[in-house]
This record gives structure tokens, C-alpha cells and sequence, in this order.
């Protein structure tokens, strides 16, 4: 027998119970002609068995009268110039709205990365999720996977290679061989790199972007590495060193942030960014358009990641469904001043 769930019992509950799929168990309750009596029986006794209540929201879901997607919002970043995640949900918000879909941000306990979810998904308020933080090694994937809800990544599963959920993302090492490549270009061969700390994914990953492109040159990485916390003093303290130990004729930076500590440091210094440092972070924000003389920054391509989420959600929402495979974008670099 079949174990009963705890709290209240989902639609994925009853199609366990029925040995069913998730829209055989929404056509009993919407459109039960469409089953086969036996069939129906089965999917009914599961659901007065559980004691399964059909949200109102749900039907309109099923029935395509509406189309939620759930996004968990983040809190922002202190001392950061990190808002990239702004970028991405406005892009998101846009493109959905054109699909016919809305999305629903909510919040969560920040000690807590499940928190939200699992309100939304036993309401069954939502038809989908984009999870973003997969980065982070946080268990939201793999906790909607058990649940068999509905979800595309903003994020390779770095942790689970062999996932088989929808997934969209930038890769970020042919960015910082994009950024590297411009500094060599431009002469320089003492190019040093900033970034975060070794057990960032991603940061991992924009590091081997700069080795790569200086080894492939034949120039050296030894002692021209840091890794620190994302912040703009953590940026400030490590160019600090790097200039002084290594003395680098350039930057790449994992993110805008420590770019814009490495500013900091050559103001404190009487050097000038892009004649006598050269400069380049990463996600082209606000504020690396704006500080003078121009941040040269690894643009990602944000709208178009938007827009294959979309797509992804299009087809596991589509009957019947698809899973698309995982799509890979590559970023651009906006040159300014400081390069």
C-alpha cells in the first residue's frame, strides 16, 4: 500500500496513489470524460481515500484560464553591485507576459532555501517554478524533482551532472576568455584575476576562463590568483596585494563588485583605470555604465536566458509534455574606459 502523505495531499499525491499521471489525475477532476471509466474509478477512490481537494486556482491552471510561475525572490546583496537577478526578472516578467503567463514572486527564510515552495506547491497556487540559485549548492532542484513538480533551472545543475530537469545558463569561463583575450590584445601579459572562493561553482568556473586564455598564450597564472568574499572592500584588499606582490598591468574580476574594489584601490593610489591599470569585471551592471571612466564588463545575456526559460516552461506545460535539454548561452563584452 502506498504511503499517505503528510499535511495536505497534492495533486502528485493522488497520481502515486492511482499509479497515474499528474494529468490523467487533472482530467478526473476537469475533464473526466476524456478517461476511461475503470481509469476514473481508480483516479476517484485515490482521491476520497487522501482526501484531496481541488484548488480553485488549479482547475483555472489545468484548464489554461490562467498560468502562474513561481519565482522566489532573494534578499539583495549589502555592499554589492550585484543586479543581475533585477535584470533577469524583469526579462523574465516581460517574456512570460507575452507567452500568457504571470509570475508570482514570493520570499523565503533566507537559512531556509525551501522555504515558499512548499506552501505554493501543496496549493497548488502555481502551475511551474524557475529556480535561480543553483549555484549556491542549495537544494531546491532536487527537492521539486522528489515532489515531481514542475520547474527550469537559470542554472546548469552543477551538483547532478546527470539531471534531466530543463535548465538554462551563461557560460561564464567563455566570458572571462572573452575579457582575458581583450587584454592580451590591447598588451598586456601580467594579467591578474579576482574572484570568489573555491567552493563557488561558478566562480570556479569564470576563474578557469582567465587560465585557460593566459596558458594558452604561454603566460603565467602563478601568484597572480585571489579568491575572496563578493564584496567591494574584498576587491579593494586583494588588489591591494596583487599590486604589490605580482604587480599586474590588468584585472579580470569575477564580478562588477571586486572590479569596483580594484577602483577603489587605484583612486587610493593616484592610478588611472584603463591608462595605467587596465580593468574588467563581470555582469555589466548599472554601475559599471556609469563610474567613470566606463567599467569594461562580460555582458549576460539576460533576455535571451528569459526567453529560453520561457520556451522550457512552454514545453513541460504543453500536452502533451516536453522536457527540452539543457541550453548554454554565451555572454558578451562591453569595452569602456577602464580596458
Amino acid at each position: 500500500m502506498a504511503k499517505l502523505p503528510t499535511g495536505a495531499p497534492t495533486l502528485a499525491d493522488v497520481a502515486e496513489r492511482a499509479g497515474v499521471s499528474r494529468q490523467t489525475v487533472s482530467n478526473a477532476v476537469n475533464n473526466p470524460d476524456l478517461l476511461r471509466p475503470d481509469t476514473l474509478a481508480r483516479v476517484q477512490d485515490a482521491i476520497e481515500d487522501l482526501g484531496y481537494v481541488p484548488n480553485r486556482a488549479a482547475r483555472n491552471l489545468r484548464t489554461r484560464a490562467s498560468h502562474l510561475v513561481g519565482l522566489r525572490m532573494n534578499p539583495a546583496q549589502e555592499f554589492t553591485a550585484n543586479a543581475a537577478m533585477d535584470r533577469f526578472t524583469h526579462s523574465l516578467v516581460e517574456t512570460s507576459r507575452e507567452a500568457g503567463y504571470h509570475v508570482l514572486l514570493f520570499s523565503g527564510e533566507p537559512q531556509d532555501p525551501v522555504a515558499g515552495y512548499d506552501d505554493l506547491l501543496r496549493s497548488t497556487a502555481v502551475d511551474a517554478f524557475v529556480v535561480t540559485d543553483t549555484y549556491l549548492g542549495n537544494p531546491q532542484a532536487a527537492w521539486l524533482r522528489e515532489r515531481r513538480a514542475t520547474f527550469v533551472a537559470f542554472g546548469r545543475p552543477w551538483d547532478d551532472p546527470g539531471a534531466t530537469h530543463p535548465w538554462v545558463d551563461v557560460d561564464g569561463a567563455a566570458g572571462t576568455e572573452i575579457a582575458t583575450r581583450h587584454l592580451i590584445e590591447r598588451g598586456h601579459d601580467r594579467i591578474a584575476w579576482i574572484g570568489w572562493r573555491k567552493d563557488s561553482w561558478i566562480g570556479e568556473d569564470r576563474r578557469a576562463g582567465w587560465s585557460r586564455t593566459l596558458k594558452a598564450h604561454g603566460l603565467s597564472t602563478t601568484g597572480m590568483a585571489s579568491r575572496v568574499e563578493d564584496t567591494v572592500h574584498s576587491g579593494r584588499e586583494a588588489s591591494a596585494v596583487l599590486l604589490d606582490e605580482a604587480r599586474p598591468s590588468a584585472f579580470v574580476c569575477a564580478s562588477d563588485t571586486l572590479a569596483m574594489g580594484v577602483l577603489h584601490t587605484l583612486a587610493e593610489r593616484g592610478l588611472h583605470p584603463g591608462r595605467d591599470i587596465a580593468v574588467v569585471g563581470f555582469d555589466d551592471s548599472q554601475v559599471a555604465q556609469v563610474v567613470q571612466p566606463g567599467l569594461t564588463s562580460v555582458r549576460q545575456p539576460l533576455e535571451l536566458v528569459a526567453v529560453e526559460v520561457v520556451k522550457a516552461l512552454e514545453g513541460l506545460l504543453g500536452a502533451p509534455p516536453v522536457t527540452n535539454e539543457g541550453v548554454m548561452l554565451t555572454p558578451t563584452l562591453a569595452v569602456r574606459g577602464s580596458s
